[in-house]
């Protein structure tokens, strides 16, 4: 039975086109799915799909050894607005699933890991311009806590224990595909969908709230891009800077009217405001450039394009 790959989370924002990408690559047969339930039909019945808790060690070994698992993407979490509300429940998903990955690695029961950081690992006094691979790192939120963690056990278990694992820090994920899952920058999906079906949108950012952010494509490129990538090539074990793009509100809302003119936008900033201003405006990630020859295609004009006709489509139909 040849060696597969497991997604942990797969039905999620991410894990849903990852999913998608890594069959492409790989074949269908050799990418298992797995989630804590079946609510996106499509990805479920698109290939192997296995109903798994993160949480659960037992389960999650059950599932290596069954489908002979080599590889896994752990991309359950609960990200940063939703883990404001549930900050134990944060704690649990976050830091557990991880702990159960890293051991079936220390034990050499998988090969490779990839884990996603984040830009909340950084904090109000994180230098917010150009943010260095290595800087201050005392983020506010319970998500941001889980992965400044994360990072550090991920590092400790490679030099410890030569686990293969290889995270990057993701900025805000754009996607005509899947919907976000309760993260700050989730007004960046929701605005093009709202323009789309309403012509207006409030966002609960305010106008002038510049955040790192990547279209989805590039994300995906990055996530297998630095999974491919020779081993002695990888400088950072604990997470790589990572950078696209960067814009406000009120920019992504010009793009929009660009193409569509009447479009409306008001400013309603809520509880995700003070996320927001604790994190960086923009990425420095040229240690990623240089150890794996990261590159970024969108730009904020050319993402924008891509949304509103394809989310056209999605509403027309």
């Amino acid at each position: 039975m040849s060696s597969k790959i497991l997604i942990i989370g797969a039905c999620g924002q991410i894990g849903t086109e990852l999913t998608t990408r890594l069959r492409e690559i790989h074949g269908v047969d050799n990418v298992v799915a797995s989630d804590i339930n079946t609510r996106n039909l499509d990805l479920v019945n698109a290939g192997p799909f296995v109903i798994l808790d993160a949480k659960n060690f037992n389960a999650l070994k059950d599932c290596c050894i069954n489908h002979n698992i080599d590889t896994i993407y752990l991309m359950a979490a609960l990200l940063s607005a939703t883990g404001e509300k549930y900050p134990m429940e944060a704690w649990d998903l976050n830091m557990n699933s991880l702990f159960h990955v890293l051991n079936l690695a220390k034990a050499k029961q998988i090969k490779k890991v990839f884990w996603p950081s984040s830009i909340a690992v950084f904090g109000p006094t994180t230098p917010s311009e150009n943010t260095p691979q290595h800087t201050i790192c005392e983020p506010t939120t319970v998500y941001g806590i889980t992965k400044q963690v994360g990072e550090r056990w991920c590092e400790y278990y490679h030099d410890k224990y030569d686990v293969d694992v290889r995270s990057i820090r993701y900025p805000g994920i754009i996607s005509h595909k899947a919907m976000p899952g309760g993260g700050t920058t989730d007004y960046a999906v929701e605005i093009y969908h709202e323009a789309i079906k309403n012509g207006k949108y409030e966002s609960f950012l305010s106008e002038n709230t510049n955040l790192p952010m990547m279209f989805m494509d590039d994300a995906i490129k990055a996530t297998t891009d630095i999974m491919a990538a020779a081993p002695e090539d990888l400088s950072i074990r604990s997470s790589y800077n990572l950078s696209a793009i960067s814009f406000t509100p009120q920019e992504i809302a010009e793009s929009i009217k660009a193409e569509m003119p009447e479009f409306e936008i008001t400013y309603q900033p809520d509880f995700r405001q003070a996320i927001a201003d604790s994190w960086p405006s923009s990425i420095d990630d040229s240690v990623a450039r240089k150890d794996w020859n990261w590159s970024h295609d969108f730009n904020l004009e050319k993402m924008t394009s891509v949304m509103l006709s394809q989310l056209k489509k999605k509403y027309d139909a």
